[in-house]
């Protein structure tokens, strides 16, 4: 059965860094692809930041050249690194499979961000 469990979320000053972590259970990180995911209050669940399993990236415009997608496949692990922060980061971040629409399964609970001003 596939786990996905997020942490490393917390409250940071504008301008300020989180790395965010995924442990994954059920599947092997290091053969799918997969990303990070924002849901930011009101608004919908929307990809951040996506790792093929051939190590390439993609980033959403908006946090591209701050955010950092990366994975340690003998821990099976997936992290996200957060530069610079703004308060448009602020919200719940999961980590799931990069599909090309949202997956419809293996939510976990995800972390808050939140980004003080």
């Amino acid at each position: 059965q596939v786990q996905l469990v997020e942490s490393g979320g917390g409250l940071v000053q504008a301008g300020g860094s989180l790395r965010l972590s995924c442990a994954a259970s059920g599947m092997i990180v290091r053969i799918n692809p997969m990303g990070w995911y924002r849901q930011a209050p009101g608004k919908q669940r929307e990809l951040v930041a996506g790792i093929t399993s051939g190590g390439g990236t993609n980033y959403a415009g908006s946090v591209k050249g701050r955010f950092t997608i990366s994975r340690d496949n003998a821990k099976n692990m997936v992290y996200l690194q957060m530069n610079s922060l703004k308060s448009e980061a602020i919200g719940v971040y999961y980590c799931n499979f990069w599909t090309k629409t949202l997956p419809m399964d293996y939510w976990g609970q995800g972390t808050q961000v939140t980004v003080s001003s």
